[in-house]
């Protein structure tokens, strides 16, 4: 099947039925990544949930009206970003944080002897569940304005019995509606899975910021150090689908038995 040139300078329409018609990016984008925007969408949308089989690429190709060479590339980016995941004889599910192998993917801090696996999973003690009105540190990287209800989340996360990474956590008040201190400590899995099943949104990518900083006297009562102990600040800003801001973070990290680890490419 021949693949669709789309018009100039005219949007574009699929050629699929009225329900998924959709405007495409500008004419000068590659097919394919016109495709894998109406993916994205059908995402965004709710159409397929995380763990959800996706259509075959014979069905996108026959949705979209393109070829399934075409299809096969957009599916192929959106594996490479994490957000499907194929199966050898099974298909194309859509990602999710529930699956043992990214439950840790924003997670960079590593056990320096050991791996994390041998490590075990983080023990979670969750020390508060609010609704603020933040100030616009917090409520710019979200793109809310100042004063907006955010739910600010405070927890000690613990390796082997030590306490290791005291963060906070601000999400949109009118989307995280009705989480509370009692469904995160009721919940056994990772959050953002509990963010995925509950609330609809998967985080798919994240921007972070890292600097060195002393342990004031909060941080060190709950990270059992001494105050001016060195710790790692970071600062987290997690995205849904087409790069919705849904979450600013900010954690204080101890290093004297972990490091903090990134692969570059």
């Amino acid at each position: 099947m021949n693949s669709i040139t789309p018009p100039d300078p005219a949007p574009v329409s699929t050629g699929a039925d009225p329900a998924v018609t959709q405007l495409l990016t500008p004419a000068f984008s590659p097919l394919y990544q016109q495709i894998k925007q109406l993916i994205l969408q059908s995402l965004q949308n709710g159409e397929w949930k995380p763990g959800d089989l996706i259509p075959s690429e014979q069905e996108l190709a026959a949705r979209y009206r393109v070829s399934q060479g075409t299809v096969r590339k957009a599916i192929d980016e959106l594996a490479s970003d994490n957000l499907v995941v194929r199966r050898q004889g099974k298909g194309t599910f859509v990602a999710t944080h529930a699956e043992e192998h990214i439950q840790y993917r924003f997670l960079r801090l590593h056990p320096d002897v050991g791996d994390r696996d041998s490590e075990g999973p983080a023990a979670r003690q969750i020390l508060s569940c609010k609704r603020v009105r933040a100030p616009a540190e917090i409520t710019s990287p979200l793109g809310l304005r100042t004063g907006e209800v955010l739910i600010q989340v405070t927890r000690v996360l613990a390796f082997q019995q030590t306490p290791t990474i005291l963060e906070d956590l601000w999400l949109p008040g009118s989307t995280f509606k009705g989480l509370t201190a009692e469904t995160l400590g009721r919940h056994q899995g990772p959050m953002y899975a509990l963010f995925e099943s509950q609330f609809g949104v998967r985080m798919v990518r994240a921007e972070e910021h890292i600097k060195a900083v002393c342990a004031d006297e909060v941080a060190a009562q709950w990270l059992q150090v001494p105050v001016g102990t060195a710790l790692l600040s970071v600062e987290r800003v997690a995205y849904t689908y087409n790069d919705t801001p849904m979450e600013f973070r900010r954690g204080l990290y101890r290093t004297d038995r972990h490091h903090y680890r990134n692969t570059l490419s």
